[in-house]
């Protein structure tokens, strides 16, 4: 390859001369071309990653592109998994757990948080940490929500166990049975008071007989009081157990004493027309759980269908109460 040869325009004598680099210059040459194809390399290299990336970036980009896609995908199922939760936590409070007259789940049980605060923090420093966070705080409340769920069932579980003895204990025959009524003087709700004649709650059921008809324990359970009581007379409340309490006033003698067991269809007493009474009868409430309640919704194991049918009316009429 010939050499290069380089010339200087003299502008004294109007000639070019000839001129030698020195081995320095010709060094100096080499890396300023070698510098400059660099330069326009590197300016080249960025604007080809600007416009249209870099191989790893467009993985990289695609892979962020798919880890999103299956996140949404996820959360969206994760909340379709919240929604048949809040379906069974339902029909466990509004059904399964109401058979057996247990209280449903506390709401603030229920939906009580997860963690506490600085959680989720190590998820800040991965890539779309929002997202993360997110999809992990739902992960979390469907895993709390799926052990108090089955918790909960395990409560019905043992409740459900426990059902044949329970049944024994559930006050569901009436006191007085039919045989020996003349009547259902009163049912359970607002009625006339005998004595001031205004309206008032009446919170049981009034049963009219003759002095000394027998007066039967409506289900099992222990006898808590067989005494005077004011306004009842002579009274005897039966605790059940299972939150459940029945109570017999007006009575004119005890068969039992405060301790005794009890099992249903046994005589506990005999109407009469002890304390604020107006006439012979068996004044009769049953409470569940510290609550008085409609006793015609207990008559089940003693009546036909049509006979129950034609209680509830009869419990339902407005008329004078005898207490």
């Amino acid at each position: 390859m010939k050499r290069k040869i380089y010339y200087r325009y003299n502008p004294q004598t109007l000639t070019y001369d000839r001129i030698y680099p020195s081995k320095k210059d010709r060094i100096f040459t080499v890396f300023r071309h070698l510098a400059s194809g660099i330069v326009v390399g590197i300016v080249g290299l960025i604007a080809v990653v600007y416009f249209f990336g870099t191989p790893w970036g467009r993985a990289q980009k695609k892979e962020d592109e798919l880890l999103r896609a299956q996140y949404e995908v996820l959360s969206k199922r994760m909340d379709e998994a919240i929604t048949v939760i809040g379906d069974i936590q339902q029909r466990d409070d509004n059904l399964y757990r109401a058979i057996f007259h247990a209280d449903p789940i506390p709401s603030s049980i229920r939906n009580s948080g997860v963690g506490g605060i600085g959680r989720y923090d190590y998820l800040m420093e991965l890539s779309n940490p929002d997202l993360i966070i997110q999809t992990t705080k739902k992960m979390d409340y469907i895993a709390k929500q799926i052990y108090i769920q089955s918790n909960s069932f395990d409560d019905v579980l043992n409740l459900a166990k426990s059902q044949k003895d329970r049944l024994k204990h559930i006050p569901s025959i009436q006191p007085v049975p039919d045989r020996f009524l003349k009547q259902v003087a009163s049912g359970y709700g607002t009625r006339i008071d005998p004595i001031y004649g205004t309206p008032r709650f009446h919170a049981g059921m009034d049963f009219s007989a003759n002095i000394g008809t027998p007066v039967y324990a409506t289900g099992n359970g222990t006898v808590t009081l067989a005494d005077w009581k004011q306004g009842y007379g002579k009274c005897i409340v039966i605790d059940h157990g299972y939150g459940y309490e029945t109570l017999y006033a007006h009575l004119n003698e005890y068969n039992v004493r405060a301790g005794q067991k009890v099992i249903r269809g046994e005589q506990i007493g005999e109407v009469g027309n002890t304390g604020k009474s107006t006439g012979p009868h068996l004044h009769y409430e049953v409470h569940v759980k510290g609550k008085v309640d409609n006793p015609a919704k207990y008559y089940f194991m003693d009546l036909t269908p049509e006979e129950y049918d034609k209680m509830l009316q009869i419990a339902a009429n407005h008329g004078q109460v005898m207490d």
